[in-house]
């Protein structure tokens, strides 16, 4: 499904983007979105008891929208909370408790956002993070997966940052099967973090 780009990562990322839209609108969309929140549901199962608080993303530009599902997750639990990103000045990212209904503004990506000053909405660290992928990629040892994402590196500065203060959430990659990329086309960077896990249609791959 994808073409060569040679070393363009910003025209690889724009088809990839093109694709994620013509995907969206095709025949088979419904029944691979169905497949991959199927595979949410069951990490939820498995792995969701032990968790206090998942930090999720607002979708834009076609990603899957995961809310109704954490939202589902959260409820009736009390000890489980859901947690937005916030883009700071600095590139990194803080994550605020959010609920739905709750009024947010967006960034200057666009992306809708928690308000730092809602007191009622205190900034936490997650123990477990969901990352919409543009790309993602697999090493070779079949061990460590890598996003690809729009460019920002705000993601891959804030894991960077808790890792060196010692903290490590779950870090886990949300795309599709098609979405993969070889070598030949994209490579990740020394300054990109691995993530935990990456979920698609196909399975939660450690």
């Amino acid at each position: 499904m994808l073409d060569m780009h040679g070393n363009s990562t910003k025209s690889l990322r724009q088809d990839l983007l093109k694709q994620r839209s013509e995907f969206m609108a095709s025949p088979d969309y419904a029944q691979t979105e169905e497949r991959l929140i199927g595979v949410l549901n069951q990490f939820l199962i498995n792995q969701g008891q032990a968790l206090n608080t998942i930090a999720l993303y607002c979708p834009i530009q076609n990603e899957i929208d995961l809310r109704p599902t954490l939202l589902d997750w959260a409820k009736g639990q009390t000890h489980r909370q859901l947690a937005l990103p916030f883009a700071k000045e600095d590139k990194h990212l803080d994550f605020y408790l959010w609920q739905e209904g709750d009024v947010l503004s967006p960034s200057k990506h666009g992306v809708p956002e928690p308000t730092p000053s809602n007191l009622q909405r205190p900034k936490i660290l997650p123990d477990c993070i969901f990352l919409p992928c543009v790309g993602w990629s697999e090493s070779e040892n079949k061990k460590r997966y890598w996003r690809l994402g729009y460019g920002g590196g705000y993601f891959d500065r804030t894991l960077a940052l808790l890792k060196k203060l010692g903290r490590q959430p779950i870090c886990i990659g949300i795309g599709f099967e098609w979405q993969k990329l070889d070598g030949a086309k994209w490579s990740a960077q020394p300054h990109d973090e691995a993530l935990t896990y990456m979920l698609t249609e196909s399975g939660l791959r450690p």
